[in-house]
């Protein structure tokens, strides 16, 4: 149909028959706003019942009125009356991948695909239906519910019901209400291979009475939302879509910029990649972009992108503005959720848990887990093992922008101080399962709203600290950011411990630098002695013994000026373990015996253990057997306690002296006895030593195949740990020469 108003046949008509556009709306039961848009020629498949209507209320005799009807473009009728409504847009000219979701629709009667805006649910959608639309000889209905659109309301299932009936052929005049046009619309889709296409659902509400009641038509539906209880209720097949793969990426990239312009800048596409989250719309903008200036170097684009950030996906056309896309599923929360949604993309951390998001919130936690649960379904989270919740870094920065206009400043600092505070209580609390000895550094009582999880053993604690362990050097930073000096150091003590035990020596090593610059800001003279300390053993972790030496010792004078024994004990154990890693175990042994006078002094019986477990290592070391045995022993029987580490470096020392004396079998009893202990304690650096010591007292025993399997744990273990490469390289060398056995 033309464009031009002269040439409508509705204007055309309307005029012959003497009425204003107002007593034509009026007659044929229509809005004056519908009768002047069919006017200007711009709406394509009118309902045909309209059309009717119209017809009639301009007296127009069969002829006229199949011209008023084809001109304004309703369905065509196929042979023998029925009509076979072709209502599907375009399929995609460009579509990557998603071939286990296309496979996943196949056998579906009802199809419900879930994701964030702009991640390809209607793509997705058209490009299965047209791949099949011989499926659907019957026809295909197609409707965009509006359920997340900028400048209108979620369309009224009943005008979507009426508007399917018009597709189809059928007069709905004499029907009332939205249970009998259901009805109706159900009667003339029974039975018939049809493909109902529900775009872009608000709500499960919106969509039920849009369902047909016979499985031989096929439905799809897309939403930014989880139709929760559309799932139980219809037992609907469910599609949640998020970011492309790596194999996906390239196929889009390559589709649209061609694998000469790609391959002539490898890095910049990398970056470009990372940028753009792997999120389907941002490609889509940056790859339009790249493609209209062929001349101009990726680079640019990358460095561009870089320096806008969110900004930089944003484009004249709203439906493909990403800021814009997302920001209408954020206009369609709540205002609790929309401020729970604010705060999450402040919070610390890669992801979040519900004791930190209740903090965050300062919502009990029942309300808090409602409100994530809430947010997922709105696909702006994801869920994760263990109740956990995370976003995409595109809607992350949507979520800050949110923060920074929808919530005051006091308010987004006080929800920072909950979390922060979250992250301190309850890594204190795990530092203590994890080792109960240490010196206890006094907290105060948490800040109302913060929520600590309450952990009940030493393996719960363990496994805390692994889930948390990217949150909490995060959390160290935000408290670095806002001048929190407390919160710096004490999250560098609490993490200490689970550093040693899992291997962590450069993270451990930027926490104590972080509570250094700290330190001149706190009044207790204990904490400041207590961070020099344990960044000389940070640094002593890292191999970097004469910085280690310059902090211990300076520790070491500061309890000596202010005549803090306890803080002099553990300076001399902590010298002892740094000198032994710097290979002069003389000088360790000195440290050790000074700590263990000292120990001794305060009668801290499990502290008086440890040093004589440290003692009998250095003499282990200097090949003084006799005597580190006998310091080995001791420990043990002293640690009536029996505590972990204690028995680990005993037992170990008891190994290394019976394998350098030839009891071989005694030696491979006591380094078996130490593994399971140590996969207990986490301790994955001791654990790789102690196989890797079992390995050479089995090879003494004539057991290579044994030997093979420990110096193979060793190794794993060893590039486990990432900064332990020497040591995996020797190993690997002692493996090559177990080939010839």
């Amino acid at each position: 149909m033309s464009g031009d108003r002269n040439d409508s046949p509705v204007r055309r008509f309307r005029l012959r028959a003497g009425l204003t556009q107002e007593e034509l709306a009026e007659r044929a039961e229509l809005s004056v706003r519908t009768i002047r848009v069919l006017e200007s020629g711009k709406r394509s498949n009118p309902q045909l019942g309209s059309l009717r209507r119209l017809a009639a209320a301009m007296s127009l005799d069969p002829e006229e009125s199949d011209e008023l009807i084809n001109g304004l473009g309703a369905p065509a009728a196929a042979a023998g009356g029925s009509v076979v409504p072709r209502q599907l847009p375009a399929a995609p000219t460009v579509f990557t991948g998603r071939d286990v979701e296309l496979a996943a629709i196949e056998t579906a009667m009802i199809t419900a695909i879930a994701g964030p805006g702009g991640i390809g649910k209607t793509w997705l959608a058209l490009r299965w239906a047209h791949q099949h639309i011989d499926r659907f000889p019957d026809g295909q209905l197609f409707v965009d519910l509006r359920g997340f659109s900028p400048d209108s309301e979620p369309v009224d299932p009943l005008t979507v019901v009426r508007g399917f009936l018009g597709a189809l052929g059928v007069d709905a005049g004499r029907v009332d209400g939205l249970d009998e046009h259901t009805a109706l619309y159900r009667s003339h889709v029974a039975g018939k291979r049809m493909l109902i296409v529900l775009d872009n659902a608000a709500t499960a509400e919106q969509v039920v009475p849009l369902l047909p009641g016979t499985a031989t038509c096929a439905v799809l539906v897309t939403s930014r939302r989880i139709l929760t209880s559309l799932l139980h209720r219809h037992s609907v097949n469910h599609l949640s879509l998020s970011v492309f793969g790596e194999d996906e990426i390239q196929e889009a990239l390559a589709q649209r910029l061609g694998d000469k312009r790609l391959a002539a800048e490898p890095e910049a596409v990398g970056e470009l990649v990372e940028l753009c989250g792997r999120y389907p719309l941002a490609l889509a903008v940056v790859a339009g972009r790249v493609h209209a200036r062929p001349d101009i170097p990726l680079a640019e684009f990358a460095a561009e992108l870089r320096e806008s950030g969110l900004d930089g996906f944003d484009d004249n056309d709203v439906a493909a503005s990403l800021p814009a896309v997302v920001s209408w599923s954020v206009r369609a929360l709540t205002v609790e959720q929309r401020e729970v949604f604010g705060l999450l993309g402040i919070a610390p951390g890669t992801d979040i848990g519900p004791h930190a998001a209740a903090s965050l919130t300062a919502l009990p936690l029942p309300r808090a887990r409602k409100v994530l649960r809430e947010l997922e379904e709105a696909s702006l989270l994801v869920r994760r093992p263990g109740g956990r919740h995370a976003m995409h870094d595109i809607i992350r920065s949507c979520a800050v922008v949110t923060a920074r206009y929808h919530i005051a400043e006091e308010r987004r600092e006080a929800a920072l101080r909950r979390v922060l505070d979250f992250y301190v209580q309850t890594s204190h609390a795990a530092d203590r399962l994890l080792a109960p000895h240490r010196p206890l550094v006094r907290l105060a009582p948490p800040v109302p709203g913060c929520y600590p999880r309450p952990l009940a053993d030493y393996a719960g604690a363990l496994a805390w600290f692994d889930t948390e362990h990217a949150n909490l050097l995060a959390a160290q930073d935000t408290a670095v950011t806002w001048g929190w000096h407390d919160a710096t150091w004490q999250l560098a003590w609490n993490a200490a411990i689970f550093h040693l035990r899992r291997g962590f020596p450069r993270e451990d090593l930027a926490m104590w630098q972080a509570a250094e610059r700290a330190a001149v800001h706190l009044p207790d003279l204990v904490a400041r002695g207590r961070i020099l300390r344990r960044l000389g053993m940070a640094y002593g972790d890292a191999g970097r013994y004469p910085e280690a030496e310059k902090y211990l010792y300076h520790a070491l004078a500061q309890a000596e000026q202010q005549n803090i024994l306890t803080e002099q004990g553990y300076a001399h154990y902590e010298l002892s373990w740094v000198w032994m890693g710097h290979g002069d175990n003389r000088v360790a042994l000195d440290h050790a015996n000074q700590a263990l006078g000292v120990f001794f002094t305060l009668g801290l019986r499990v502290w008086m253990a440890a040093a004589h477990a440290q003692v009998g290592s250095c003499l282990a070391y200097l090949g003084d057997y006799e005597t580190g045995r006998h310091h080995c022993l001791e420990a043990l029987r002293l640690d009536d306690q029996s505590t972990p580490d204690i028995v680990v470096d005993s037992q170990f020392s008891l190994g290394y002296i019976a394998h350098h004396t030839g009891r071989y079998r005694e030696a491979v009893q006591r380094y078996q006895q130490t593994l399971p202990l140590m996969r207990s304690l986490g301790q994955t650096e001791k654990l790789a030593n102690t196989l890797d010591h079992l390995g050479h007292s089995l090879v003494a025993l004539n057991q290579p195949d044994e030997a093979r399997t420990a110096w193979r744990d060793a190794l794993a273990l060893y590039r486990q740990l990432g900064h332990a490469t020497d040591k995996a390289d020797r190993v690997r060398g002692q493996l090559d020469g177990l080939r010839d056995r």
